[in-house]
């Protein structure tokens, strides 16, 4: 494999790493970094604890996409070169789906992901 390659490859692997991590903020609320593209969310699954405060931060890598987790009644659009915030507090336990709801082109029926509260 070419040295390229590699450093593309690695840089894509810190990208997944930082996207996947839980940071805290400043103010102990919990922030998830979720990166959209064509067609899946990343991390599709997103592990969260009853009662803890998070914030959902959504980038698009590529077109407008939408987020919308109907269970918790949270929606937003998520546009490409802007990083849109959703803050919310689950109050109960169970895995719940959340989806694109904005049409993304062919594939888009299939993105959708999964908060699993414990």
């Amino acid at each position: 494999m070419d040295t390229l390659r590699r450093k593309v490859l690695a840089g894509g692997a810190l990208l997944l790493t930082g996207a996947m991590a839980g940071v805290r903020a400043q103010s102990g609320e919990r922030v998830v970094k979720v990166i959209t593209k064509k067609f899946v969310f990343v991390p599709e699954e997103i592990a969260l604890k009853k009662g803890e405060a998070v914030t959902l931060e959504f980038t698009s890598a590529d077109v407008f996409m939408g987020f919308n987790a109907p269970d918790f009644k949270l929606r937003t659009d998520i546009v490409p070169g802007m990083t849109t915030k959703v803050r919310f507090t689950p109050d109960r336990v169970g895995t719940f789906t959340f989806i694109c709801d904005v049409l993304c082109g062919d594939g888009h029926e299939d993105m959708a992901g999964r908060l699993v509260i414990t």
